[in-house]
Parts: structure tokens; C-alpha cells; sequence
């Protein structure tokens, strides 16, 4: 048989071929390479193969595909924050396994790695705020237990998990134990990925919710230590890797008066002369948020002269998500209820084209977009669907709007 040529074949086929060896689909990590990087939080399951997280192996598979295939950045969900990564008190208490198969997922494809997170309210084990000093008399003499000391991790969705503040009432450590202990943790695990790691949320949720004049949330880091805590913290993430990016992050920053608290915290921070090198705005919103609202959000965070890093991004359409921007995680079950909203994927699309537009009018601050979750399956919001693709790992109408504002952004250049 006669090898059949390019002469053969009609002309209306060879253009379709050209046509799609030019314009292969479209990657998020690539359509935004000028702009910032795109990323994704994932699991443990994900960077060590097979099944779990309520995801069979096949899922776990595509998950994984799909990761490689859009993004070129990823944060660890869980498997760096303080309880899973030293559990136990002292020098031996560290486990590593999880959080060196994260790295070496990222670094093995070729992907930036950010750490999640070094101090924190929640997922902080109790031995950490154990001692000998009495506690106030509001609290109840409650010694640390067992579970809660030693306790798994979180459920495969949370953004928290067990222990944590609210969870230890008992006899409280010193400032200097405190302090110690802190330092310790945050030079043996930055100083453990010193030059693998590129970027830190050293502290995390630290600023208080609500519309009163409290700056900082009540936690037992800021009762025990006191509001220098922060920058304390900061410090010993900069002795440990000169050369990291260090983040403060948060959420709700889109509210106005959450908003304020920040730039209260940071230009304190500033004035200290504490290394915080960029904000972290977590971004967890609703379909009803808005490119004004973003916009007006990353102006005025921008003006603080840092960059700015949206660190957990995803958009939620369950009908009781949609009253505000927070994300504390005890409240996250209340925000998943009552289905969708109507017309869910178009309002979905809608939102993450504002959002984008607001992103890339900012790109000169904002320099990383981390989704929290590469698929709606691996979210932890999971049931108001908020991501750019379903559970299968196909893209939705909001995977389209955001490439066609990239595609808009590049012809007004």
C-alpha cells in the first residue's frame, strides 16, 4: 500500500491538525506564566500514590494528573501544620514522613513549594501550651488528654482538626517555654527545607473576627506570649532560611473591617522591623463576591507595599455560604448546607471572572493564586462545589471565564 503523504489529505483536515498542534487546551499555569503563579493545596494521598482521602487509587490518579497538567505551585493542606509534624514534645516528637513527601513531589515536578504553617491557633497540639503555671479562672483545670495530644491529624476535607486552642484549659507554660518551644519547632522544620521551601505562612488567623476594636484573636499564643508573638515568630522563620519568602495569612480580608485589622497588624509589624516579606489573603469567598470587592480589597491591601499572595482560594455556591467571607473552620459546616444556589454554575463562572479580572489588574502585587483543592472532590468545602473542576477533574464554565480574562487582559496590553 502507498504510504499515504500530506498531498493526500484534504485540505480542511491539515488545517484542523495545524489548528490544534498550535492551540493545545488550555493549563492555568501556562495562560497565567506572565502574571503569577497558579497553585493548588493537596493531600498526603496525592503525593504518595493510591487511595484515600475518600478517593479511590483511579481518582487519586487523575487527581494527580491533573495537578501536573494546570499547576505550577502547590501548599500542603495538612501534613506541615504543628500536629502532624511534631506531635509529640521534644527533638524526637517530629514526624517527617508526610511533609518530605510533599517536597519532593513539588521539587520532583518542578513545581514552587509554599509551607502551611508554622504557628497557628488550631491543629496545635496541646503538650505545646502544657506547664506548671496556673491557668486563669475562666478556665477550667482541664490536663491535656491523651487523644488530643497525640491525635491523627484531620478529617480528609478540614482545614482544622483536633486539639487546638479551646481544646487545652490545664496549667499553662511560661512565655519563655512558649517562646522556646516555638523557636525550636520553627528552626528544626524551616531550617529541615531550607532552600525546598520558597515561601512560609508563618503566622496563621491571627487577627480577631468581628467589627470591634480587638486586633488579635484571644488565642493561647497571644495570652501566654503576648502580642509579640507575631513578630517573634518572624524572627525565628528568618534565622532558619534568610532566603524564604515569609507570609502572614488570613481571611476574610475582603470585609472592610477585617481589612483594617490587617493593615493595623502589618504596619505595627513594619514598624518593628519584623521580616514580613508578603500578605497572605486566603480568598475564600462566595459567588456573590464581586470584582469591586476584590478589587477595592487588594487596593488597599496592596498599599502596604508588600506582595500579595491569595493562598486558599475557592468560591463557594452553597446556599448558606453566602452571607459573608469567613472561613473559621468551626463554622464551615453551616456554610455548606441548603444545596446550591440557583443557576450555580453560571453564578460560579461569573464570580471567578470578577475575582480574575481583579487579580490581573493587581499583578503587579499579586505574584501566587493558590486554590484550596485542585478538584471539587478534594475540597474541603466540597459540597458547595467551589472550584474550577468537577469532580472528575473536567473543567466547569468558571475554568472557562477565567482563561478568557487572561485572554482579555493580554489583548489591552
Amino acid at each position: 500500500m502507498k504510504a499515504i503523504t500530506h498531498s493526500l489529505l484534504p485540505a480542511a483536515w491539515l488545517a484542523a491538525a495545524v489548528t490544534a498542534a498550535a492551540d493545545p487546551p488550555a493549563s492555568l499555569k501556562d495562560t497565567f506564566k506572565e502574571h503569577f503563579l497558579v497553585g493548588t493545596a493537596v493531600n498526603r494521598n496525592m503525593v504518595t500514590g493510591g487511595a484515600g482521602f475518600r478517593r479511590t487509587a483511579e481518582q487519586s490518579a487523575k487527581d494527580v494528573a491533573l495537578i501536573k497538567e494546570q499547576f505550577n505551585q502547590i501548599s500542603p493542606e495538612n501534613d506541615l501544620k504543628w500536629q502532624l509534624i511534631h506531635p509529640r514534645a521534644g527533638g524526637d516528637g517530629y514526624d517527617f514522613s508526610a511533609a518530605d513527601a510533599f517536597v519532593d513531589f513539588g521539587l520532583s515536578n518542578k513545581m514552587a513549594v509554599v509551607g502551611h504553617t508554622l504557628v497557628w491557633h488550631s491543629q496545635t497540639p496541646n503538650w505545646v501550651f502544657a506547664g506548671t503555671n496556673p491557668p486563669p479562672a475562666s478556665a477550667t483545670n482541664t490536663p491535656p488528654s491523651a487523644a488530643n495530644t497525640n491525635a491523627p491529624g484531620p478529617g480528609p476535607f478540614g482545614r482544622g482538626g483536633f486539639g487546638g486552642f479551646g481544646a487545652y484549659n490545664g496549667p499553662r507554660a511560661s512565655r519563655d517555654e512558649l517562646l522556646e518551644r516555638m523557636s525550636n519547632h520553627i528552626h528544626a522544620v524551616v531550617g529541615r527545607y531550607k532552600g525546598k521551601i520558597r515561601s512560609w505562612d508563618v503566622v496563621n488567623e491571627a487577627l480577631a473576627d468581628g467589627s470591634d476594636t480587638n486586633v488579635l484573636r484571644n488565642s493561647l499564643w497571644l495570652q501566654i506570649i503576648g502580642p509579640d508573638f507575631i513578630a517573634k515568630a518572624f524572627q525565628f522563620a528568618h534565622e532558619a532560611d534568610p532566603d524564604a519568602i515569609l507570609r502572614y495569612n488570613d481571611y476574610g480580608l475582603e470585609n472592610p473591617a477585617k481589612r483594617k485589622k490587617l493593615i493595623t497588624l502589618i504596619q505595627s509589624l513594619q514598624a518593628q522591623k519584623a521580616p514580613v516579606h508578603a500578605i497572605g489573603s486566603q480568598a475564600h469567598v462566595n459567588v456573590s463576591t464581586t470584582f469591586d470587592t476584590m478589587d477595592q480589597s487588594l487596593t488597599e491591601i496592596a498599599a502596604l507595599g508588600l506582595p500579595i499572595h491569595i493562598t486558599e482560594l475557592d468560591v463557594n455556591s452553597a446556599a448558606g455560604g453566602q452571607r459573608g467571607f469567613g472561613a473559621d473552620v468551626a463554622n464551615n459546616a453551616a456554610t455548606t448546607q441548603g444545596g446550591l444556589v440557583g443557576d450555580a454554575d453560571t453564578k460560579l463562572a461569573d464570580a471567578y471572572a470578577g475575582i480574575f479580572r481583579a487579580f490581573l489588574k493587581h499583578r503587579d502585587s499579586v505574584k501566587m493564586v493558590t486554590f484550596w483543592g485542585a478538584n471539587d472532590a478534594n475540597s474541603w468545602r466540597f459540597q458547595g462545589k467551589p472550584l474550577l473542576f468537577d469532580g472528575n477533574s473536567q473543567p466547569k464554565p468558571a475554568f472557562d471565564a477565567v482563561v478568557a480574562e487572561a485572554k482579555k487582559a493580554s489583548v489591552a496590553k
